[in-house]
């Protein structure tokens, strides 16, 4: 054991540079500390649905009789539904728990010490944090002013030892789609491509067409937003054949629960209603956005998910984060490099909307 460090000095050395991943704040975390009661709270933090999931998911697992009895390791049923939904074959089908699971087990599988992973900041804060754990090396391609990949750096940027490319689409915390184009020309590298559609149910655009052509290409989903199932923690990616099995051989044997398993089943069995909220997402995040930019201190950018990211004027980011989260309304606020001065809004309900809007309106007069 290291000398005068007790158990800490046999913490990998790696990690001592590894600066962690921030998740939002939970509203019960701030009670007491807020202008209103924590059930007051308006969460626009962390792009969940706020109408929750399908009614016949709190139906289905208030009755579910068997909790008590382990998942399917291979996911036979789950990954059945999924190639129902997607029209992929489920033998390309893996699931995890969230998609930050899946994520984790792609650079486990690919990635080894020295290894280099090619991120587009910024983006899903997640790609440079597990690349850390999983010691690859991250090498950063910055967006252009626009938000936009910037492909030719991105080629410039691979090299022997580069393993990885991750693209968010739309990203997250920006927005912004990446063409197809774009993304054939880095699809034509032959590295491994993962594409992240988190947020495809409001943007309506996949590259999965482009799936049986490219055998380099990943594409990752997740039921969190457009279904509201984050608290149950449901994700899949869709993996050439090969890959789906080496996945499948490396995850922990039970890494997507019962609970989450029937709440899949029951939303797929309810589209029509989700495919109703999402609807209702969209418009309100057109009419969020139209808001907006009656603010004189917000420049808001098109979104085709379901938060808009605004940059604050006069370096005030971090001010008006507090200010509104002081009175109950928490946004997301940054602090890394290109995100200095934005905060990201996700999208609520009408009335979100509107409290949102008359207290940013107010401290505008302040």
């Amino acid at each position: 054991m290291a000398e005068g460090k007790g158990i800490e000095g046999l913490i990998r050395s790696a990690l001592a540079s590894l600066g962690s991943y921030s998740p939002h704040k939970s509203p019960d975390t701030l009670k007491g500390k807020v202008e209103v009661p924590a059930e007051s709270i308006i969460k626009l933090d962390a792009n969940e649905n706020p109408y929750g999931c399908s009614p016949k998911v709190k139906q289905a697992l208030a009755s579910y009789p068997n909790f008590s009895v382990y998942p399917d390791a291979g996911q036979t049923e789950l990954r059945q539904l999924l190639a129902g939904y997607t029209g992929i074959g489920a033998e390309n089908i893996v699931a995890g728990s969230g998609s930050g699971d899946l994520i984790d087990l792609i650079l486990r599988l690919f990635v080894g010490p020295g290894d280099e992973v090619i991120n587009c900041p910024p983006t899903f804060d997640l790609y440079r944090f597990e690349t850390g754990i999983s010691n690859g090396t991250l090498v950063q391609v910055p967006r252009d002013k626009d938000f936009a990949v910037d492909v030719s750096a991105v080629g410039a940027a691979i090299g022997s030892k580069t393993k990885l490319i991750f693209l968010s689409n739309p990203n997250n915390p920006t927005g912004t789609l990446t063409p197809r184009e774009d993304i054939l020309k880095i699809l034509d590298s032959g590295l491994a491509v993962v594409v992240d559609e988190a947020y495809y149910e409001f943007s309506g655009e996949t590259v999965l067409p482009l799936f049986i052509q490219y055998q380099n290409l990943i594409v990752l989903r997740t039921f969190s937003k457009w279904a509201g199932l984050a608290g149950l923690r449901v994700g899949y990616g869709i993996f050439p054949p090969k890959i789906a099995d080496w996945l499948l051989k490396i995850k922990l044997p039970y890494n997507v629960n019962v609970a989450a398993l029937v709440a899949v089943r029951e939303s797929l069995g309810d589209i029509d209603y989700l495919k109703g909220r999402i609807k209702a997402i969209i418009d309100e995040r057109e009419r969020l956005f139209k808001e907006l930019q009656g603010l004189k201190f917000l420049r808001p950018l098109p979104s085709r998910a379901n938060f808009i990211l605004c940059e604050v004027a006069d370096g005030e980011a971090k001010k008006l984060y507090q200010k509104l989260q002081d009175r109950g309304i928490l946004v997301r606020c940054f602090d890394t490099p290109h995100l200095e001065n934005f905060i990201r809004i996700s999208v609520g309900k009408p009335e979100h909307t509107d409290a949102l809007i008359r207290t940013l309106k107010q401290l505008g007069e302040e």
